[in-house]
């Protein structure tokens, strides 16, 4: 027997309907905040994500997907979202275009090779957001709006956000600097990455999970302390923003995230769920200004976030959160011979066209084993053809619920289902954590 890859999995039945309400609550979110889709290729060349995400980051030097394709080409299956997206942008000449910024988000697997773990398989699935050409604070504030909306809509009750900024390239160089310096007489006590890290990027050391309970590391410096003028008065700005939107925040000066070509605001989303233990950051992103430079476009500011869904699924598991997901069907039509057989074909494909949920009888089985399989489809209603009805232009339709039956015209059918059936618009969202909820409904 052929089995699935170590680190990928299956998604299929009442999970497989889970995902796809939370990919419409993603759309429907991001249709809201003028966010439009893009979809970028699956695999890209090499040369994309070694200069967009960094060459020394862990990411590209040990968890990349690297092949050479039949042409000798070095390709990558995509281990992240951003590089592809900013790729796009500046291939299809984006920045022409009279409309600014440019708002995208994707929805699609990711590729790392690394250990699998709960929430966390080598192919992954990643949501995000990214937005090219503009560098006011207002959008960073909005950007964490968006993915803070998104949780709150899909039922986790406690998120928060860790916040900080790394400042502009000066503000880097300095801090960068800094740590240099502090951690020199350290060297012999950090782990084999980050000596190789103090030498390449003595950023990334913060972001170390194997040193970060050393003594020494609580005393290194903050990229607040190292901030420019101007930088600091960007940050306060996106603080100020967030609380405009009531987005509730933490300052976190150690947060810098792992990726090479953040600068300014950085994040981390963290879901507070029994359970999940530390892997509870559910999303994350940043500021990226120089990067669709360093990938040969123009000078264009940018920022996005990503959200990994097996991460996300997980934590909504351990929250009990409730997907309204239906697992029923409207109607299933029963027959025993061969011309009732074909009426409920075509009646079965007249109904879906009209659009409701229809199934027919299609392995052979007795009128009675046909009723267990209406019951195990949860059918709203059923009907039994038979040809005498037929003749008479009448069905006898079964509310399975209530058990009561009606006698009605055939043409009528369409209009009885209408009526009885009730339509539920995806778009009545209703959030119940506290920071949504009146006092009044809390009180209720």
């Amino acid at each position: 027997m052929i089995t699935k890859p170590k680190g990928t999995h299956d998604i299929y039945g009442r999970e497989a309907k889970k995902w796809k309400y939370l990919e419409q609550v993603i759309d429907e979110v991001m249709k809201r905040y003028n966010y439009q889709y893009i979809r970028t290729p699956i695999f890209e060349s090499t040369k994309l994500f070694h200069r967009g995400v960094g060459e020394e980051t862990d990411m590209v030097s040990k968890e990349t997907y690297d092949f050479i394709d039949r042409g000798k080409r070095n390709m990558t299956l995509r281990p992240e979202g951003t590089a592809g997206v900013v790729r796009s942008y500046i291939e299809n000449k984006m920045f022409g275009e009279a409309t600014q910024p440019v708002k995208f988000y994707y929805c699609g697997p990711m590729y790392r090779y690394e250990r699998p773990q709960a929430g966390r398989e080598r192919e992954l699935t990643q949501f995000g957001v990214e937005v090219l050409g503009s560098d006011d604070p207002l959008i960073d504030a909005e950007v964490i709006s968006l993915a803070v909306q998104i949780y709150r809509l899909l039922g986790l009750k406690e998120i928060t956000v860790y916040i900080n900024t790394l400042g502009d390239f000066e503000s880097r160089k300095n801090y960068r600097k800094a740590l240099i310096d502090y951690f020199k007489p350290h060297l012999n006590d950090l782990c084999e990455d980050c000596k190789i890290r103090y030498e390449k990027n003595p950023l990334r050391i913060l972001d170390c999970k194997v040193d970060q309970n050393q003594e020494f590391f609580k005393k290194a410096p903050k990229t607040l302390d190292y901030l420019t003028k101007e930088s600091k008065e960007r940050f306060e700005k996106v603080l100020e923003y967030l609380d405009i939107l009531e987005i509730p925040y933490q300052v976190k000066e150690t947060l810098v995230r792992g990726l090479d070509y953040y600068n300014h605001t950085v994040f981390e989303i963290e879901a507070n769920v029994e359970g999940m233990g530390a892997q509870n950051v559910i999303g994350a992103g940043g500021r990226y200004n120089g990067l669709v430079e360093q990938l040969g476009g123009p000078s264009t500011p940018g920022i996005g976030f990503a959200s990994g869904v097996d991460r996300l699924m997980l934590a909504l598991d351990y929250e009990k959160a409730n997907f309204p997901i239906e697992e029923n069907i409207d109607l299933y039509l029963l027959y025993v011979n061969e011309e009732e057989k074909k009426y409920a074909m075509y009646l079965t494909q007249e109904l879906r066209l009209n659009g409701f949920i229809v199934e027919t009888e299609s392995m052979e089985r007795s009128l009675k084993a046909q009723f267990k399989q209406a019951d195990r489809m949860n059918a709203k209603y059923t009907i039994v053809l038979n040809s005498e009805d037929l003749d008479q232009e009448e069905i006898v339709i079964k509310n399975t619920k209530t058990k009561k039956e009606d006698r009605i015209q055939l043409d009528a059918l369409i209009y009885y289902l209408d009526e009885n059936l009730q339509d539920e618009e995806f778009h009545d969202y209703e959030c119940s954590c506290d920071h949504c909820q009146t006092e009044e409904e809390k009180n209720d």
